[in-house]
């Protein structure tokens, strides 16, 4: 640290300068026809949370377009695919609500955030209606939309995230199993990298 004063959220505000008039307004609170149809494209997003205690988590979802539902304009539906029984998602869910999302379309370069509070459901019903291959999900959790967006490509223009040029050669990292056993004492590199090869055939659903 080198001893100055916090930034506030003055300071920052004075640094940056006030947002532009389109980009105030631009926060709407529904899924209008162009939330929904960003939505019903998307195969991925990511999911904010924050436990009771204010510590904070980010994670992954993915599945086939549209896997998201959208119930109404401000309601939408998540299925829980199997994960690594970690629960850090839902676990914050069910202390603290406030959650955040931004849904990605490959070959897209504008994302979309939405942010709400979610619950979590159990309800057989519901839960049907997102079998997949015959395996019905644990649970879901529904959001009551607060506030959505369509982010400019600014981030993803910047990384390059879907040009064929800038794709890694997955050989430049360890297997997963090679560096959770550096990590982890006592993990067999060959055990490790041959469960996580059956969870991918077996466990996505």
């Amino acid at each position: 640290m080198d001893g100055t004063a916090p930034i506030t959220t003055e300071t920052l505000r004075a640094l940056y300068g006030e947002m532009s008039d389109l980009v105030r307004r631009k926060s709407i609170d529904h899924l209008d026809r162009h939330c929904r149809a960003f939505i019903a494209l998307s195969p991925f997003l990511v999911i904010g949370t924050a436990a009771a205690d204010r510590t904070a988590d980010v994670s992954p979802r993915g599945d086939a377009p549209g896997f998201v539902r959208v119930v109404d304009g401000r309601t939408l539906a998540i299925p829980d695919r199997p994960g690594n029984r970690r629960i850090d998602t839902l676990r914050n869910v069910a202390e603290n609500p406030e959650i955040a999302l931004i849904f990605f379309v490959p070959g897209v370069n504008e994302t979309l955030r939405v942010n709400g509070r979610a619950s979590i459901t159990a309800d057989a019903a519901l839960l049907q209606g997102f079998a997949v291959q015959g395996k019905v999900p644990q649970t879901a959790m529904i959001v009551q939309v607060r506030e959505a967006f369509l982010h400019c490509a600014k981030a993803l223009i910047r990384s390059k995230l879907w040009e064929a040029s800038a794709q890694v050669e997955r050989s430049a990292l360890p297997t997963l199993g090679a560096m959770i056993a550096d990590q982890v004492a006592g993990v067999d590199v060959a055990e490790a990298d041959t469960r996580i090869a059956a969870a991918y055939r077996n466990t996505l659903y």
